[in-house]
């Protein structure tokens, strides 16, 4: 995708009072009909069994209000809440890839001709998508969508689906004013507080004897949609507790890990004990791969019906944990699982800097909540620090 089609987002100013504005939860379904209006199908989280997931919304009466969860290692539970909010909540099982990078996708088909003398092909992927809005996006899978953009998007030989879909979306950010246990977006730079990839920005301030949320926009489409709702001016009072409350967010993160020099850290670690001991817990199951907002890994099928006379070509979601999917000619090229875990986790927080000029991970927990066994990757690399010590620093192997 060329340049010029990069969505120009504002870079956020905490001192721009101006531009913010008071919203109360019930406008929430005003600015849901301005979207639909506007011709976006709504998409945001809803309770859905014992999670809380991303699915179409047909009003925002269907947001989880009132219900938060409490998360763990290995594990991920509803609970509710002492206030009505709407957004008091950590990232569930999903997240928003799913909608820009599918886990199933048909690339093309092919039907034999009526004469039987060749075949007529047509590609999926030339179907306009539709346009999306997603309400309720978390600073981590914010960011987790721009590093996508940067993979996927905008490289010099971008997916054609993913940027065609990418192009339609707005985004209605929430800044994060309650991390979960498992969460570490402070450490990754990526949160409690949204940077720029926007187009409008609530921070919810919720508690038994008030409810409402601080807006800013940030595009040009943003400003647009708010200013058809006709909202009134923040009150200096209102930005000043909702800086606060994300400030306060960035000292009760659950987790943390010291971002610094990950890159030669993890270069560095090829022969460490460590990897035999986390492999000795993982199963090697790719749930990490796939609850990760920024993976992107896939494999292509191809399939026929009985008769030969119809073919498909489909794109699935695929892991660096799956035996096959480093198999070459001779057997799989990361036959072990240390191999395995080696390469996700180098990949994640070290090599990606070097192919996409940031760290993969964004600090969302999800693949320690959603581990089988509770793997958590802040504490092995804590224990690759420990273990390494001065090696760590110069990225070079022992």
């Amino acid at each position: 995708m060329p340049d010029q089609d990069v969505p120009d987002y504002d870079v956020p100013d905490p001192d721009r009072v101006a531009q913010r504005w008071e919203m109360a939860p019930e406008d929430l379904d005003r600015l849901h009909g301005a979207l639909t209006a506007a011709g976006y199908r709504v998409i945001g989280p809803r309770v859905s069994g014992n999670a809380i997931v991303l699915g179409e919304l047909t009003s925002t009466r269907e947001l989880p209000f009132g219900w938060g969860v409490t998360l763990a290692p290995g594990g991920y539970r509803l609970r509710q809440r002492g206030d009505n909010a709407a957004f008091g909540h950590s990232a569930g099982p999903g997240s928003w890839k799913e909608f820009l990078h599918p886990p199933r996708e048909l690339l093309w088909s092919a039907t034999r001709t009526d004469d039987g003398a060749g075949f007529r092909a047509e590609a999926d992927r030339q179907q306009q998508p539709d346009k999306l809005a997603f309400l309720g996006v978390r600073p981590c899978d914010l960011r987790a969508i721009g590093i996508q953009d940067r993979v996927l998007g905008y490289p010099a030989h971008p997916d054609s689906g993913y940027a065609r879909r990418r192009a339609g979306v707005f985004i209605v950010a929430v800044n994060c004013t309650e991390p979960g246990e498992t969460c570490f977006c402070a450490s990754m730079d990526t949160g409690p507080l949204a940077g720029p990839g926007y187009d409008v920005l609530l921070t919810e301030l919720a508690a038994e004897t008030e409810h409402e949320f601080v807006v800013e926009a940030g595009s040009a489409a943003g400003r647009e949609l708010l200013a058809d709702l006709g909202l009134c001016p923040a009150e200096s009072a209102a930005v000043r507790r909702a800086r606060a409350a994300v400030s306060a967010a960035s000292a009760h993160m659950g987790r943390s890990m010291d971002a610094g020099g990950l890159r030669e850290l993890l270069a560095a670690s090829h022969d460490a004990a460590r990897w035999d001991d986390v492999a000795s817990r993982c199963l090697t199951c790719g749930n990490c791969t796939m609850a990760c907002p920024t993976c992107f890994c896939t494999s292509v099928e191809d399939v026929t019906d009985l008769s030969g006379d119809h073919a498909e070509r489909w794109q699935s979601w695929a892991s660096c944990f799956e035996l096959d999917f480093s198999n070459l000619h001779g057997g799989p090229v990361r036959a072990s699982g240390v191999s395995r875990y080696r390469q996700w986790l180098t990949h994640k927080l070290g090599t990606w800097h070097d192919q996409f000029g940031s760290s993969g991970c964004v600090g969302c927990g999800r693949c320690i909540v959603w581990c089988p066994v509770g793997i958590d990757l802040t504490e092995e690399i804590a224990a690759l620090r420990d273990e390494l010590g001065p090696r760590a620093e110069s990225g070079e192997p022992a």
